[in-house]
Protein backbone atom coordinates (compact mmCIF):
# COMPACT_ATOMS: atom_id res chain seq x y z
CA UNK A 1 0.00 0.00 0.00
CA UNK A 2 1.72 3.18 -1.20
CA UNK A 3 -1.10 5.73 -1.03
CA UNK A 4 -3.98 5.93 1.45
CA UNK A 5 -7.06 8.04 0.69
CA UNK A 6 -8.97 9.41 3.68
CA UNK A 7 -12.76 9.68 3.44
CA UNK A 8 -14.53 11.14 6.47
CA UNK A 9 -17.94 12.25 7.66
CA UNK A 10 -17.24 15.97 7.93
CA UNK A 11 -20.36 16.46 10.06
CA UNK A 12 -18.88 14.32 12.83
CA UNK A 13 -16.06 15.99 14.77
CA UNK A 14 -14.89 12.60 16.05
CA UNK A 15 -14.61 11.26 12.50
CA UNK A 16 -12.50 14.25 11.48
CA UNK A 17 -10.34 13.85 14.58
CA UNK A 18 -9.53 10.24 13.72
CA UNK A 19 -9.00 10.99 10.04
CA UNK A 20 -6.41 13.59 11.07
CA UNK A 21 -4.86 11.06 13.44
CA UNK A 22 -4.57 8.62 10.52
CA UNK A 23 -2.83 11.29 8.44
CA UNK A 24 -0.40 11.85 11.31
CA UNK A 25 0.34 8.12 11.60
CA UNK A 26 0.87 7.83 7.84
CA UNK A 27 3.30 10.75 7.98
CA UNK A 28 5.27 9.00 10.74
CA UNK A 29 5.40 5.86 8.59
CA UNK A 30 6.45 7.82 5.47
CA UNK A 31 3.37 6.71 3.55
CA UNK A 32 1.55 8.98 1.10
CA UNK A 33 -1.99 10.02 1.88
CA UNK A 34 -4.63 12.10 0.16
CA UNK A 35 -8.06 13.53 0.90
CA UNK A 36 -10.49 15.99 -0.63
CA UNK A 37 -10.40 19.73 0.12
CA UNK A 38 -13.18 19.66 2.71
CA UNK A 39 -11.35 17.09 4.82
CA UNK A 40 -7.87 18.59 4.42
CA UNK A 41 -9.11 22.10 5.28
CA UNK A 42 -10.29 20.79 8.65
CA UNK A 43 -6.83 19.45 9.53
CA UNK A 44 -4.20 21.44 11.39
CA UNK A 45 -1.75 23.22 9.04
CA UNK A 46 1.07 20.93 10.18
CA UNK A 47 -0.84 17.81 9.13
CA UNK A 48 -2.58 19.33 6.10
CA UNK A 49 0.70 20.21 4.38
CA UNK A 50 1.51 16.50 4.10
CA UNK A 51 -1.85 15.48 2.62
CA UNK A 52 -2.33 15.61 -1.13
CA UNK A 53 -5.60 17.19 -2.22
CA UNK A 54 -7.57 14.93 -4.56
CA UNK A 55 -11.27 14.99 -5.43
CA UNK A 56 -13.23 12.11 -3.93
CA UNK A 57 -14.36 10.90 -7.35
CA UNK A 58 -10.68 10.46 -8.27
CA UNK A 59 -9.73 8.29 -5.28
CA UNK A 60 -10.05 5.16 -7.39
CA UNK A 61 -7.40 6.46 -9.79
CA UNK A 62 -4.71 7.50 -7.32
CA UNK A 63 -5.15 5.54 -4.08
CA UNK A 64 -4.25 1.96 -3.18
CA UNK A 65 -6.82 1.87 -0.37
CA UNK A 66 -9.57 4.17 0.91
CA UNK A 67 -10.08 4.53 4.65
CA UNK A 68 -13.55 5.63 5.73
CA UNK A 69 -14.03 7.40 9.08
CA UNK A 70 -17.58 7.47 10.44
CA UNK A 71 -20.27 4.84 10.56
CA UNK A 72 -21.80 2.48 8.02
CA UNK A 73 -23.48 5.42 6.27
CA UNK A 74 -20.07 6.95 5.63
CA UNK A 75 -18.88 3.61 4.27
CA UNK A 76 -21.84 3.49 1.89
CA UNK A 77 -21.12 7.03 0.72
CA UNK A 78 -17.51 6.07 0.06
CA UNK A 79 -18.60 2.93 -1.77
CA UNK A 80 -20.63 5.05 -4.20
CA UNK A 81 -17.33 6.62 -5.31
CA UNK A 82 -15.59 3.28 -5.85
CA UNK A 83 -18.12 1.38 -7.97
CA UNK A 84 -15.93 1.42 -11.08
CA UNK A 85 -12.71 0.86 -9.15
CA UNK A 86 -10.74 -2.10 -7.81
CA UNK A 87 -9.47 -0.03 -4.88
CA UNK A 88 -10.43 -1.67 -1.55
CA UNK A 89 -12.39 0.17 1.12
CA UNK A 90 -11.63 -0.04 4.83
CA UNK A 91 -14.00 1.29 7.48
CA UNK A 92 -12.94 2.78 10.80
CA UNK A 93 -16.00 2.90 13.01
CA UNK A 94 -16.60 6.24 14.69
CA UNK A 95 -20.34 5.59 14.75
CA UNK A 96 -22.38 3.20 16.85
CA UNK A 97 -22.81 -0.37 15.56
CA UNK A 98 -20.55 -0.46 12.52
CA UNK A 99 -21.14 -3.69 10.59
CA UNK A 100 -19.34 -2.44 7.50
CA UNK A 101 -16.93 -0.18 9.37
CA UNK A 102 -15.51 -3.03 11.42
CA UNK A 103 -12.16 -1.54 12.50
CA UNK A 104 -12.13 0.35 15.80
CA UNK A 105 -10.33 3.60 16.52
CA UNK A 106 -8.39 1.81 19.26
CA UNK A 107 -6.64 -0.32 16.62
CA UNK A 108 -6.07 2.47 14.08
CA UNK A 109 -2.27 2.39 13.98
CA UNK A 110 -2.21 -1.40 14.17
CA UNK A 111 -4.64 -1.58 11.24
CA UNK A 112 -2.61 0.86 9.13
CA UNK A 113 0.58 -1.11 9.76
CA UNK A 114 -1.25 -4.34 8.86
CA UNK A 115 -2.36 -2.78 5.58
CA UNK A 116 1.17 -1.66 4.75
CA UNK A 117 2.51 -5.13 5.54
CA UNK A 118 -0.23 -6.94 3.61
CA UNK A 119 -1.60 -8.56 6.76
CA UNK A 120 -5.29 -8.33 5.87
CA UNK A 121 -8.05 -9.87 3.73
CA UNK A 122 -10.01 -8.32 0.86
CA UNK A 123 -13.49 -9.64 0.10
CA UNK A 124 -15.73 -8.90 -2.87
CA UNK A 125 -19.27 -7.75 -2.08
CA UNK A 126 -22.25 -7.85 -4.44
CA UNK A 127 -23.46 -4.55 -5.89
CA UNK A 128 -26.96 -3.90 -7.28
CA UNK A 129 -27.50 -1.85 -10.42
CA UNK A 130 -30.58 -0.03 -11.72
CA UNK A 131 -31.34 2.69 -14.26
CA UNK A 132 -33.41 5.68 -13.15
CA UNK A 133 -34.19 8.61 -15.43
CA UNK A 134 -31.49 7.39 -17.81
CA UNK A 135 -28.87 7.32 -15.05
CA UNK A 136 -27.26 4.19 -13.65
CA UNK A 137 -27.64 3.91 -9.89
CA UNK A 138 -25.79 1.45 -7.67
CA UNK A 139 -26.33 0.03 -4.19
CA UNK A 140 -24.06 -2.01 -1.95
CA UNK A 141 -26.70 -2.53 0.74
CA UNK A 142 -30.14 -2.11 -0.75
CA UNK A 143 -32.64 -0.37 -2.95
CA UNK A 144 -35.71 0.86 -1.07
CA UNK A 145 -39.01 1.82 -2.65
CA UNK A 146 -40.48 4.06 0.00
CA UNK A 147 -43.47 6.33 0.44
CA UNK A 148 -42.78 9.93 1.35
CA UNK A 149 -44.90 12.87 2.48
CA UNK A 150 -47.71 10.43 3.19
CA UNK A 151 -49.18 8.26 5.91
CA UNK A 152 -50.91 5.97 3.41
CA UNK A 153 -49.64 2.71 1.99
CA UNK A 154 -48.29 2.18 -1.51
CA UNK A 155 -48.91 -0.74 -3.86
CA UNK A 156 -45.92 -2.17 -5.70
CA UNK A 157 -45.89 -5.14 -8.07
CA UNK A 158 -42.77 -7.30 -7.96
CA UNK A 159 -41.64 -9.50 -10.84
CA UNK A 160 -38.66 -11.84 -11.10
CA UNK A 161 -37.31 -12.38 -14.61
CA UNK A 162 -40.64 -11.05 -15.85
CA UNK A 163 -42.74 -13.45 -13.75
CA UNK A 164 -45.11 -11.79 -11.23
CA UNK A 165 -44.53 -12.57 -7.57
CA UNK A 166 -47.08 -10.43 -5.77
CA UNK A 167 -48.65 -7.01 -5.48
CA UNK A 168 -47.29 -5.66 -2.21
CA UNK A 169 -49.49 -3.23 -0.30
CA UNK A 170 -47.13 -1.87 2.31
CA UNK A 171 -45.18 1.14 3.53
CA UNK A 172 -42.43 0.15 1.11
CA UNK A 173 -40.22 -2.60 -0.28
CA UNK A 174 -36.54 -3.41 0.19
CA UNK A 175 -34.33 -5.33 -2.22
CA UNK A 176 -31.23 -6.19 -0.25
CA UNK A 177 -27.88 -7.80 -0.92
CA UNK A 178 -26.31 -10.12 1.67
CA UNK A 179 -24.22 -7.14 2.82
CA UNK A 180 -27.37 -5.10 3.43
CA UNK A 181 -29.21 -7.93 5.18
CA UNK A 182 -28.06 -6.67 8.60
CA UNK A 183 -29.32 -3.15 7.89
CA UNK A 184 -32.82 -1.85 7.02
CA UNK A 185 -34.02 -5.27 5.88
CA UNK A 186 -33.17 -6.84 9.24
CA UNK A 187 -35.13 -4.19 11.12
CA UNK A 188 -38.08 -4.93 8.82
CA UNK A 189 -38.05 -8.64 9.63
CA UNK A 190 -35.69 -9.87 6.92
CA UNK A 191 -33.17 -12.69 7.40
CA UNK A 192 -29.45 -12.34 8.02
CA UNK A 193 -27.64 -13.60 4.91
CA UNK A 194 -24.00 -14.64 4.84
CA UNK A 195 -22.04 -12.41 2.42
CA UNK A 196 -20.87 -15.32 0.26
CA UNK A 197 -24.43 -16.49 -0.45
CA UNK A 198 -25.38 -15.71 -4.04
CA UNK A 199 -28.84 -14.43 -3.21
CA UNK A 200 -30.95 -11.30 -2.80
CA UNK A 201 -33.94 -10.72 -0.55
CA UNK A 202 -37.20 -8.85 -1.16
CA UNK A 203 -38.41 -7.56 2.21
CA UNK A 204 -41.75 -5.73 2.59
CA UNK A 205 -41.93 -2.84 5.04
CA UNK A 206 -45.00 -3.18 7.29
CA UNK A 207 -47.09 -5.13 4.74
CA UNK A 208 -50.88 -4.97 4.93
CA UNK A 209 -51.06 -8.75 4.35
CA UNK A 210 -49.14 -10.71 6.97
CA UNK A 211 -48.60 -13.66 4.60
CA UNK A 212 -46.30 -11.50 2.45
CA UNK A 213 -43.02 -12.49 4.04
CA UNK A 214 -39.41 -11.76 3.01
CA UNK A 215 -38.47 -13.72 -0.12
CA UNK A 216 -34.92 -14.93 -0.85
CA UNK A 217 -34.06 -15.37 -4.54
CA UNK A 218 -30.91 -16.16 -6.58
CA UNK A 219 -28.93 -13.03 -7.40
CA UNK A 220 -28.78 -14.09 -11.05
CA UNK A 221 -32.42 -13.05 -11.49
CA UNK A 222 -33.59 -9.62 -12.65
CA UNK A 223 -36.08 -7.98 -10.32
CA UNK A 224 -38.68 -5.48 -11.54
CA UNK A 225 -40.81 -3.27 -9.30
CA UNK A 226 -43.79 -1.38 -10.71
CA UNK A 227 -45.56 1.27 -8.67
CA UNK A 228 -49.29 0.63 -9.03
CA UNK A 229 -50.71 3.21 -6.65
CA UNK A 230 -49.80 5.73 -3.98
CA UNK A 231 -51.48 8.59 -2.18
CA UNK A 232 -48.75 11.26 -2.27
CA UNK A 233 -45.44 10.08 -3.69
CA UNK A 234 -42.86 7.31 -3.93
CA UNK A 235 -39.10 7.55 -3.64
CA UNK A 236 -36.41 5.08 -4.70
CA UNK A 237 -33.43 5.24 -2.34
CA UNK A 238 -30.07 3.55 -2.96
CA UNK A 239 -28.08 2.89 0.23
CA UNK A 240 -29.64 5.96 1.84
CA UNK A 241 -27.38 8.03 -0.44
CA UNK A 242 -29.10 8.47 -3.80
CA UNK A 243 -32.78 9.40 -4.08
CA UNK A 244 -35.09 9.50 -7.09
CA UNK A 245 -38.83 10.11 -7.29
CA UNK A 246 -40.73 7.45 -9.18
CA UNK A 247 -44.10 7.96 -10.87
CA UNK A 248 -47.16 5.75 -10.83
CA UNK A 249 -46.80 3.09 -13.52
CA UNK A 250 -43.03 3.56 -13.69
CA UNK A 251 -40.79 0.53 -13.30
CA UNK A 252 -37.57 0.01 -11.40
CA UNK A 253 -35.49 -2.81 -12.90
CA UNK A 254 -32.66 -4.09 -10.71
CA UNK A 255 -29.94 -6.63 -11.46
CA UNK A 256 -26.69 -7.75 -9.95
CA UNK A 257 -23.96 -5.48 -11.27
CA UNK A 258 -20.80 -6.74 -12.91
CA UNK A 259 -18.99 -4.42 -10.50
CA UNK A 260 -18.17 -5.36 -6.93
CA UNK A 261 -17.02 -3.42 -3.89
CA UNK A 262 -13.82 -4.70 -2.30
CA UNK A 263 -13.80 -4.46 1.49
CA UNK A 264 -10.76 -4.72 3.74
CA UNK A 265 -11.26 -7.19 6.58
CA UNK A 266 -9.33 -8.38 9.61
CA UNK A 267 -7.20 -11.33 8.63
CA UNK A 268 -8.38 -13.61 11.43
CA UNK A 269 -11.93 -12.37 12.16
CA UNK A 270 -14.82 -13.99 10.31
CA UNK A 271 -18.27 -12.65 9.45
CA UNK A 272 -19.74 -14.88 12.13
CA UNK A 273 -17.35 -13.47 14.72
CA UNK A 274 -18.71 -10.02 13.80
CA UNK A 275 -22.30 -11.19 14.20
CA UNK A 276 -21.52 -12.54 17.64
CA UNK A 277 -19.87 -9.28 18.67
CA UNK A 278 -22.17 -6.75 17.02
CA UNK A 279 -25.49 -8.49 17.77
CA UNK A 280 -24.31 -9.66 21.20
CA UNK A 281 -24.94 -13.30 20.27
CA UNK A 282 -22.02 -14.21 22.50
CA UNK A 283 -23.63 -12.53 25.51
CA UNK A 284 -25.19 -14.49 28.34
CA UNK A 285 -28.91 -13.72 28.03
CA UNK A 286 -29.49 -14.70 31.65
CA UNK A 287 -26.68 -12.46 32.83
CA UNK A 288 -27.81 -9.55 30.65
CA UNK A 289 -31.33 -9.73 32.04
CA UNK A 290 -30.05 -9.93 35.56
Amino acid sequence: MNTFALFANTRKPAAMLWAEKAAEILKELNVNCCADDEVVNAFSPEIAQNVERINVEDFGKFADVVMSFGGDGTMLAAAQQLIDSDVPLMGVNVGKLGFLAEFSTAELKEAIVALINGDYRVVDRTVLEATLNGEKVYALNEFVIDKYQSTGMITVRALVDGHPIADYRADGLILTTPTGSTAYSLSSGGPIIAPSAGVLCITPISPHTLTLRPLVIPDSLEVTFEVLSFSEGVMVVADGQVRHKIAQGEQLVVRRSDNVIKLVKHKDITYFDLLRAKLLWSADAVGVNG
